[in-house]
């Protein structure tokens, strides 16, 4: 779960963490090479400020995924492999219906004092 979690901030710590300018003045350069020069400032901008942004709701997320990770990881050994698993179905009744396949392998017994749904 702790991987997930990280999978999912790293690219933004990654965007966020770039290198600062250099402290030197830079040599002139054509009017094309600054428009491109000021839309990266921008976007390292836009960027650092959607980081500080999102801060917070990254750092209750990871804190949701891992107060759920003993929960999921129950539910990983009831489901085995979601391949096992045809495709979800809506029932008229609006209730949603996962067959597992026919020729899957018999899944393990449920724990006593468990009930299954």
């Amino acid at each position: 779960m702790k991987r997930v979690c990280l999978a999912l901030t790293l690219p933004l710590l990654l965007i966020a963490a770039s290198p600062a300018a250099p402290q030197t003045p830079p040599a002139p350069q054509a009017e094309e090479e600054k428009g491109f020069d000021l839309m990266q400032e921008g976007a390292k901008l836009l960027f650092r400020g959607l980081m500080r942004e999102m801060e917070p709701a990254l750092n209750e997320m990871g804190k949701a995924l891992s107060e759920m990770e003993p929960a999921l990881e129950k539910l990983m050994v009831l489901i085995d492999d979601i391949r096992n698993y045809d495709a979800p179905r809506l029932l008229d009744n609006g209730d949603i219906l996962i067959p597992r396949r026919k020729d899957a392998p018999k899944p393990l017994p449920i724990p006593e004092g468990e009930i299954e749904l």
